[in-house]
């Protein structure tokens, strides 16, 4: 999945299958997590949020199931 640059100091990057309904989360830390059943307008909302790491917060963590991703699974 391609995701883009994020200007945060939570998350680095992130990027969204829109078909699958998948969120893919790279955050500052190296992280990398995928969020499921996701609908389009968040990731609309995050990408367009003041605060991306705040909007996770409320609107995704504890919200949709996850999955995290080791290192060597991720290009």
């Amino acid at each position: 999945m391609e995701r883009v640059g994020f200007d945060s100091s939570v998350i680095a990057s992130a990027g969204y299958d829109p078909s699958a309904r998948v969120l893919e989360i790279e955050f500052v830390s190296g992280e990398v997590y995928r969020y499921f059943l996701v609908p389009a307008r968040k990731w609309r909302e995050l990408r367009d949020a003041e605060s991306a790491g705040a909007y996770f917060g409320s609107a995704i963590r504890g919200h949709h199931p996850e999955e995290w991703m080791p290192k060597d699974a991720t290009p």
